[in-house]
């Protein structure tokens, strides 16, 4: 595959994906493979690899939870269907001094936001069965990946087959801490000057809820 710079959209960081991950299928076989999408970005990136896989798109709902007085700024995440699994980035989280409970609160929080998700993504459908499977972790790209994390050791206890992490663009370094945290790592562009996932897109707009609905609407394995 040529390297690359840059990406048109969210749909051709899909196309570029899939063929991807068809490439690396052919020469390690995926055994009743699952397409897990984090929204929102995630989901138009899944949509082409869940096609070309011929496999299920599901979602999978990680909230972070964010330092305070800044909220974006992610010191833990929490994922759905584990309760227990809120992964810290400790090299932030070690530095701050939280207010008592505050990992806890954020805790709940997430719990309660990811079951509204849910219900207004699905319907009220349940998660699709992860264990003895092949399962493919897609997003829209990586930066710290306190988020990715979060997913990986949920979903680690769930009992899958394996685990695969794709992504259009990430830094070498989080690469190199995902390859040891699941078996296989698939992403074609890894700039070593790296400033922000929008950056490696020519449009980055804020993915609404009316897209992801549509998307789901047509992808395998809903309805």
């Amino acid at each position: 595959m040529p390297a690359r710079e840059r990406y048109r959209d969210r749909a051709q960081a899909g196309e570029v994906l899939a063929q991807a991950l068809t490439d690396h299928a052919a020469r390690r076989p995926l055994h009743d493979p699952l397409v897990l999408a984090l929204p929102r970005g995630g989901v138009p990136v899944a949509f082409p690899v869940a096609q070309a896989l011929d496999a299920p798109l599901d979602l999978l709902f990680v909230r972070k939870i964010g330092a305070p007085g800044q909220p974006e700024f992610a010191i833990a995440a929490v994922v759905e269907g584990a309760e227990d699994a809120v992964v810290t980035n400790p090299e932030i989280a070690d530095g701050l001094r939280l207010p008592e409970g505050w990992l806890e609160e954020g805790r709940l929080r997430g719990i309660a936001e990811i079951a509204r998700q849910r219900d207004d993504y699905c319907a009220g459908r349940a998660r699709l069965p992860v264990a003895g499977r092949s399962v493919i972790i897609v997003d829209d790209g990586v930066a710290t990946g306190t988020s990715l994390f979060a997913a990986i050791a949920a979903l680690h206890r769930q009992n899958p087959r394996d685990i695969t992490v794709a992504v259009p663009v990430a830094p070498p370094e989080t690469l190199e801490r995902l390859r040891e945290a699941v078996d296989h790592v698939i992403c074609p562009l890894a700039p070593r000057l790296f400033q922000a996932v929008g950056f490696f897109y020519d449009d980055f707009h804020q993915v609404e809820d009316d897209e992801v609905l549509a998307v789901l609407a047509r992808a395998p394995g809903q309805g």
